[in-house]
């Protein structure tokens, strides 16, 4: 089983904001692979999708707590399964660059990431994860900054490049 995990905060205030540009791809990799609908696992605190994938299941999950609390989700899920850590991704935003860039990485430090400073936290620091790195304008305090929405040309961008690349990076490495 592998596990696919998104960093957002799942309220709709949040929608189309810097912050959840992840729950944004989401949509596009679960439609366009076909995965099945989300259903609350409460348990799980997360909504999930599944998706057989080479034989394999797979899971979307959308922890439904905060932000900086969605490792509770992982916690869960991976003790409720037994899944090793070299198959679950983490997927999450950046600040340290410009925007609509993506990279894969296994391993890397947290950086300025509360949400991946507590996975380290709670796991360790090898695992899988992609991030997309949202810009920063150094007039804006941080938590406004990635909190602001999105502009018109920003959502183009996104789906022409970012959500197709990032489709193609995950379904090749993971």
């Amino acid at each position: 089983m592998k596990l696919i995990i998104w960093l957002w905060n799942p309220w709709n205030a949040y929608n189309i904001t810097k912050h959840n540009v992840w729950f944004m791809f989401l949509d596009y990799f679960k439609k366009i692979n076909k995965f099945s609908d989300f259903s609350f696992e409460s348990k799980f605190k997360a909504e999930i999708s599944t998706w057989l994938y080479k034989w394999e299941k797979t899971l979307l999950i959308k922890p439904q707590t905060f932000m900086n609390l969605s490792w509770e989700s992982l916690v869960l899920i991976c003790n409720f399964y037994k899944v090793d850590i070299n198959d679950f991704l983490v997927i999450y935003d950046d600040l340290s660059m410009d925007f609509s860039k993506i990279r894969f990485r296994e391993t890397w430090s947290a950086w300025w990431h509360n949400w991946i400073k507590s996975i380290i936290s709670h796991f360790w620091d090898k695992f899988k994860r992609i991030k997309i790195w949202i810009g920063f304008d150094s007039r804006f305090e941080v938590s406004d900054w990635v909190l602001s929405k999105f502009n018109e040309e920003e959502l183009i961008d996104l789906e022409n490049e970012v959500f197709k690349n990032t489709n193609n990076l995950l379904i090749e490495r993971f």
